[in-house]
This record gives C-alpha cells, structure tokens and sequence, in this order.
C-alpha cells in the first residue's frame, strides 16, 4: 500500500496517542516518538508501530508519536486509522481479528 497524503489521527489527552503519517517515498521508515513514558515502553510502542505498518505493507513513511501513555491496542488502532486515510483507503472491517 502506498501513502498519498498526511493524516493526523489521535488526539493529546490522558492514556491516547497522536500519531501524525507522512508519505516518505523512496526513504523507508523515519519513526519520532514522544511519549510520557518513553522510558519504560518506548521498544514496545516502536514494534507495535512497525507490526501495524508492515501488516499493511508500507516501507516508506514518516511517523510522527505523540503518546500520553496509551494501551497497546490504542496504538495499533490509530495506526489503522493515520495508514487509511493517509491511503486514501477504507478500513476492512471484516479483517479485523
């Protein structure tokens, strides 16, 4: 799958995570996280963010993190979300496990 354009998903309250996704062609991936809690999950927040884009196939992107201490099924699901709309793609729902 291919990015088309910037999306911003998340917002920047308490136990949530602002991801922003850029287009980043030809360059891999460029992973930035900020988070309050950086200190103790930062290796499982990156893995989670690198499962999510290569379940859906991107090997160019910029990811932007803003992460106010959230789960990690909050993280995977706004990556869905910033990969989607930054794809110009609708989720598949049936997919989801």
């Amino acid at each position: 799958m291919q990015l088309k354009k910037p999306a911003v998903v998340g917002t920047l309250e308490s136990c949530d995570v602002q991801i922003t996704l850029f287009p980043n062609p030809g360059k891999g991936v460029e992973i930035n996280l900020d988070s309050i809690v950086k200190v103790m999950f930062e290796k499982s927040i990156l893995q989670t963010v690198r499962e999510e884009l290569e379940k859906f196939q991107i090997s160019d992107a910029i990811v932007q993190i803003n992460d106010k201490g959230a789960f990690d099924w909050v993280i995977r699901a706004r990556m869905q979300a910033a990969i989607c709309r930054s794809a110009e793609v609708a989720f598949d729902w049936k997919g989801v496990s």
